[in-house]
């Protein structure tokens, strides 16, 4: 069962590395970069908006504290001694309140600013990132069309091995063609086959065919070679016959030739 474990583990993960894009992953990383900014961008905003909250409390208990403070004055001035004690208890009590909040706001304040900071790192890591990952993917894209062409050169790339597997399977299947249309020939030629439609000789047609075949040929080179033999005897006797009368004509020339006395 391990064994069996491990071998479907590699097959599987052989098969998700096959499948995956390095564009793809690093566009996915990407999203998730920008998610979890959002997440740290929205936790500012309710951090900054509990804080706004606390100080509209702050405002109104200092409002509060304000009011029961001159409240205990005016009954002070009316002589209302025990009105004054109950309005200065309340506003000791809002100030209680008032220094609470005060704390909230200022641990509130503190963690908005970290948040805040941490965004602001977290924006400039996500821009970096988005840098590198478009850099890696005009780097993978262009490694792969050079793959690409230098594997079609080549003739190893998967469509252009379909193509030659398919040209030489054409080529395979027209050889085979040819070398059975030249067998049937020979046969046909031999009388090893008969010719259904029946224009097809038989071996002794076939044989007296050929001998007559080169009977003609030799009666046509014996008239070559005569006509030949005939116009070379013709050329030296009309050669010879010239030779003779061009000789007196050579020993009349010097009489008729005019000579000239030297002064």
């Amino acid at each position: 069962m391990k064994r069996m474990g491990m071998i479907f583990r590699a097959k599987a993960n052989k098969a998700l590395d096959r499948a995956e894009d390095p564009r793809e992953t690093l566009d996915y990383s990407y999203q998730k970069q920008l998610e979890l900014l959002q997440k740290v961008r929205r936790g500012v905003a309710d951090v900054a908006t509990s804080r706004k909250r606390l100080e509209l409390q702050l405002n109104q208990l200092q409002s509060q504290s304000s009011k029961l403070e001159d409240q205990g004055r005016k009954a002070l001035a009316l002589g209302r001694e025990d009105l004054a004690r109950e309005a200065l208890s309340r506003r000791a009590a809002l100030q209680q309140q008032v220094t609470d909040l005060e704390t909230q706001h200022a641990t509130l304040q503190g963690e908005e600013e970290k948040l805040t900071l941490a965004a602001q790192r977290l924006q400039a890591k996500v821009d970096a990132f988005r840098t590198k990952k478009e850099t890696i993917k005009a780097t993978y894209t262009a490694a792969q069309a050079q793959t690409r062409i230098g594997e079609a050169f080549s003739g190893i790339s998967e469509e252009m091995g379909d193509v030659g597997l398919a040209i030489q399977r054409a080529e395979d299947k027209t050889a085979q063609l040819q070398a059975r249309a030249g067998a049937i020939d020979e046969l046909l030629a031999s009388g090893a086959l008969d010719d259904q439609s029946g224009m097809h000789k038989d071996d002794i047609q076939a044989e007296l065919d050929r001998l007559s075949g080169g009977t003609d040929v030799e009666l046509e080179l014996q008239r070559m070679k005569a006509e030949l033999a005939g116009g070379s005897s013709g050329d030296r006797q009309a050669l010879e016959g010239g030779q003779g009368q061009a000789q007196p004509q050579t020993q009349q020339q010097p009489q008729d030739t005019p000579r000239f006395d030297k002064q």
